[in-house]
C-alpha cells in the first residue's frame, strides 16, 4: 500500500516551539524547521535574524492525509499561536516571527480561510485575527542544529515555551 503525502507550512514564532505539537500527531511523516516567505535564496539563521531577507521561521510538515487532515493541522496550528499578534509571537519579536499559514493549493487556501473566519467569528479573542494566509514560497531547511530542537535541548526548549504555554492555558485550554 502506497502512502499518500502532502505538505503544510506554518509560521508561528520560533520554529523550535512549532515542531513538537505536530511531530507527536498520528499521520505525521516529518516536521522540518526552516525559512520561507522571503527573497533571499538559501538564507542562514543569522541572515534571517537580521530582518533583511523577508523570511520567517516556519515548519514544513509532511503528512499522510488519510490519517490526519490539513484542516486538523490548521486547528493544531491555531492552538500554538497568538493569532492577534502580527509583530511576532510571545517573546520572539519581528517580521521573521510573524504568524503565517503558507498554502500550496486552492484547497488549502479554502480550508485555512474558512478556519480563520470561524476563529474570528467565535468571539474567543477581542482583538482581530491577523494571521496571514499566503501562497507557499520556496522553503529552505534550517541548519541541522535547529532540527528537532525539543528533543536535542529539552531544558532550553522548556524555557523557550514559557510564555507560549501561559498563553495557551489562558486562551486555548478554556
Amino acid at each position: 500500500m502506497s502512502q499518500q503525502v502532502e505538505t503544510a507550512i506554518f509560521a508561528g514564532g520560533c520554529f523550535w516551539c512549532m515542531v513538537q505539537p505536530f511531530d507527536e500527531q498520528p499521520g505525521i511523516i516529518s516536521v522540518r524547521s526552516g525559512y520561507t516567505g522571503g527573497h533571499v535564496p538559501n538564507p542562514t539563521y543569522e541572515q534571517v535574524c537580521s530582518h533583511t531577507t523577508g523570511h520567517t521561521e516556519a515548519v514544513k510538515i509532511t503528512f499522510d492525509p488519510t490519517i490526519i487532515s490539513y484542516a486538523d493541522l490548521v486547528e493544531i496550528y491555531w492552538h500554538q499561536t497568538d493569532p492577534t499578534d502580527a509583530m511576532g509571537q510571545f517573546q520572539d519579536r519581528g517580521d521573521n516571527y510573524r504568524p503565517v499559514i503558507f498554502v500550496n493549493s486552492d484547497e488549502q487556501r479554502k480550508i485555512a480561510m474558512a478556519s480563520r473566519q470561524r476563529l474570528a467569528e467565535s468571539g474567543q479573542f477581542s482583538d482581530p485575527i491577523v494571521t496571514q494566509i499566503e501562497d507557499a514560497k520556496p522553503f529552505y531547511e534550517a541548519e541541522e542544529y535547529h532540527q528537532d530542537f525539543y528533543k536535542k535541548n529539552p531544558a532550553r526548549f522548556e524555557a523557550e515555551e514559557g510564555l507560549r504555554n501561559q498563553f495557551k492555558k489562558e486562551h486555548w485550554e478554556k
